[in-house]
């Protein structure tokens, strides 16, 4: 069976991406050639730690702990005694050293964040299909030695679709067929671990990003095509795909390889130690035994499991960063999906969702990859079709509300109205001060939709002293919508508003939203990255595209797209 190839550093095959970093920690990920142990020396020390193995590729995360906070220092990344990190880049000699800078309290947060990246070449063909990819050119602007580390974000936060199981490349398709044919189930979709493993080969080695992910802290979590359009929209839906013949080993390789491609970087040295599948890694480097991990068969179990019952582990996660607050929230594999009782989170994540929703913070934020607050016309139509497919109207309506509902894509927050107004209730308790000290603001943020816009609930509805809510949604980072789909969700979004507004006034069938918003900026559909400053009790976000000139496919320009300050 064919490989994916060794990668630009021979021996170091992915990598190395700076995963967690904290005021007195940080955590190192790479995938190798062979199996190693893998060195870090920064801030004058050294870590070491062995790699584990995975459906016979290797892997390693290095925790670096006991740094001192606010402190910035350079790295390298040796396997045995051979250094593989720095690695010169002929189209990219210029490139600054990977860098740790580890977090101090009292520095006011800067995040970068989005969704929606495809892995299509980044030349002229690539370019015309997809776009520019604006996590690129975010890359070439931080690399001029002209950009100061004032400038830096503290992390890039993913959220969704950072990988696209379900609509692959030509360099992807290629690959595929070398293994099997693509006239049979799946076709051109992943049906496995090693498939999935190229996949990130294609998406994390271009040497620009490749650059970024080794000195920008990383957050992550899927969405659906990191698995499959419209994973878990519905129990039909889930059925459906249970009856194939292909569908059990996507599930097991996309969960699995999630684990090590994404999830275990995610978690911070204290939540490394109460993961399962981690301290099994822990254990086996302590005791000593010089043969390597293989967890070919924890995470396929752990994956199976799963996906059968989601509550028996969590995908979502918090970070502290300095006086702010970031919560990642699992809203796909964490459903509820019964028609009688929906809800995108089950009563366990739920529960934990709530308590990690609090004040005391300067400025609580929300990571989903599904919009929480949508265009009010959208929000409206989700919740009026959940309502038909669970049987409101009798059981005709309902058969045509779940056809209606996957035609539709009717599966964010609002098409889950029990999830839904239980983390409402959450937020509007916690920007009240009834959680702790009310922050600045509570913040979602947000992808999906390919389309980028702010929203806010009305500081009038919320009272005197109240954090401001808005949620920022940055969609696509590279996979822009076709014109005539963009027209389509201009009028859903208000051509239908009112009408759909008044069918929900005039039915109890359907709950009514408790607090009206709007869409205040946007929509805009370049291909975008989003940041954004903590300014004292406010927020600065900017939406930011990239553009290639003449053909300097290697230098791509940063655009401003919008400026949006939240006081």
């Amino acid at each position: 069976m064919p490989t994916s190839p060794s990668g630009p550093s021979g021996p170091l095959v992915l990598g190395p991406l700076l995963r967690y970093v904290g005021e007195t920690s940080a955590t190192i990920w790479v995938q190798t050639r062979d199996a190693a142990t893998v060195r870090v020396r920064a801030f004058d020390r050294e870590w070491s730690t062995p790699t584990f193995s995975a459906h016979d590729r290797h892997y390693a995360l290095v925790v670096l702990d006991g740094l001192e906070p606010g402190t910035t220092s350079d790295y390298t990344v040796d396997l045995g005694e051979q250094r593989v990190w720095p690695h010169h880049e002929p189209k990219h000699p210029d490139l600054p050293p990977s860098r740790i800078r580890t977090l101090r309290h009292s520095e006011p947060t800067r995040m970068a964040f989005g969704s929606c990246r495809t892995s299509v070449p980044h030349d002229a063909e690539g370019n015309k299909s997809n776009g520019v990819d604006a996590l690129r050119a975010y890359a070439h602007h931080l690399s001029r030695p002209e950009r100061q580390e004032s400038d830096w974000p503290h992390l890039v936060c993913f959220l969704g679709d950072q990988v696209y199981a379900d609509e692959t490349s030509e360099q992807m398709r290629d690959y595929i067929a070398q293994r099997r044919s693509l006239e049979e189930p799946p076709g051109e979709e992943l049906k496995d671990f090693e498939e999935y493993a190229h996949l990130y080969w294609l998406a994390w080695t271009d040497p620009l990003n490749r650059w970024l992910l080794s000195t920008l802290p990383s957050a992550m979590i899927f969405d659906d095509h990191d698995i499959r359009d419209d994973w878990n929209t519905s129990q039909s839906w889930h059925r459906e795909m249970n009856q194939t013949s292909w569908w059990h080993e996507r599930i097991v390789g996309g969960l699995a390889s999630y684990w090590v491609y994404q999830h275990v970087g995610n978690l911070s040295p204290e939540e490394l130690a109460d993961d399962e599948v981690w301290r099994r890694v822990t254990a086996h480097a302590e005791s000593g035994s010089s043969d390597e991990l293989d967890l070919t068969r924890v995470l396929d179990e752990l994956a199976e499991r799963v996906d059968a019952h989601p509550e028996t582990y969590r995908w979502s996660y918090a970070r502290d960063l300095g006086e702010s607050r970031l919560v990642v929230v699992d809203s796909r594999a964490a459903r509820v999906l019964q028609p009688g009782r929906r809800s995108i989170l089950d009563d366990d994540e739920l529960a934990w969702l709530d308590d990690q929703l609090h004040g005391d913070v300067d400025h609580l934020f929300i990571g989903t990859s599904l919009p929480f607050l949508i265009a009010q016309g959208i929000h409206d139509l989700e919740a009026i079709n959940e309502a038909m497919a669970s049987g409101a109207w009798g059981p005709r309506v309902a058969r045509f509300g779940e056809k209606m509902r996957r035609a539709l894509d009717l599966e964010h927050w609002a098409a889950f109205q029990e999830g839904f107004a239980a983390v409402l209730d959450m937020v509007v308790e916690v920007a009240h001060g009834q959680r702790g000290r009310a922050p600045g603001t509570i913040t979602f943020l947000s992808g999906d939709v390919h389309n980028s816009y702010v929203t806010r609930i009305g500081a009038d509805q919320l009272g005197a002293g109240s954090s401001t809510i808005v949620q920022a949604v940055c969609s696509p980072i590279r996979n822009p919508l076709p014109r005539q789909v963009r027209v389509g969700q201009a009028f859903l979004g208000k051509g239908l508003a009112r009408p759909l507004e008044r069918l929900v006034r005039h039915t109890e069938k359907v709950p009514n939203a408790p607090y009206q918003w709007d869409v205040t900026d946007g929509p805009w559909f370049d291909n975008n990255l989003a940041t954004l400053e903590v300014r004292g009790r406010g927020l600065v976000l900017r939406w930011e595209a990239g553009e290639v000139r003449g053909e300097q496919y290697d230098a791509p320009d940063l655009r401003q797209v919008a400026r949006v300050a939240v006081l």
